[in-house]
């Protein structure tokens, strides 16, 4: 009996980290008002945490280089999950502003770069790219270019020249 219970206990943590790994907006959006151990047991460890300039603080999970996924969990100042969305929507993207944000803006928004960093010298830029899906199914790359300073000059959506992986599975 008490090796049936464990089965049946282990078969639903499977499950429930499944369910956080195939549908992480979903899974992020139940846990709203949780505390940061709630999410931390439901997606792992963060791969970055950022303090916001507003108080709040932001965990990032990650899917690139190869997935199409970043996810920010934002917690309030006690501790308590406020949002939890995919950022690399153009939504999001819309956002960044020419001129004023700089690289930790960036970082902040969509992580840190897991595509190779470019550098242009005749442009004076340095390129940072991150996957994405345009338009809900076209799989792009979203890419940022700062100048010498750091700040960010231009943004750029193009199609992904090695195509798409599995869209929809949270990838």
């Amino acid at each position: 009996m008490q090796q049936r219970l464990a089965g049946l206990i282990c078969a639903a943590a499977i499950m429930a980290c499944a369910c956080a790994t195939l549908q992480p907006e979903q899974t992020g959006s139940k846990l709203a008002g949780s505390p940061e151990s709630s999410v931390r047991d439901a997606f792992g460890a963060p791969g970055e945490v950022y303090r916001l300039a507003d108080g709040t603080t932001r965990w990032i999970y990650t899917r690139q280089p190869l997935g199409f996924a970043v996810y920010a969990a934002d917690f309030d100042a006690g501790g308590k999950l406020s949002s939890f969305r995919q950022m690399l929507t153009e939504k999001e993207i819309y956002q960044a502003q020419i001129g004023v944000w700089t690289k930790r803006d960036i970082e902040e928004h969509f992580g840190k770069p897991r595509v190779p960093i470019q550098y242009y010298p005749l442009m004076k830029r340095e390129a940072w790219s991150y996957r994405m899906y345009k338009d809900a199914n076209l799989p792009a790359h979203f890419s940022c270019y700062f100048d010498d300073n750091g700040v960010l000059q231009q943004t750029m959506i193009i199609a992904d020249p090695l195509g798409g992986g599995s869209h929809g599975r949270g990838r």
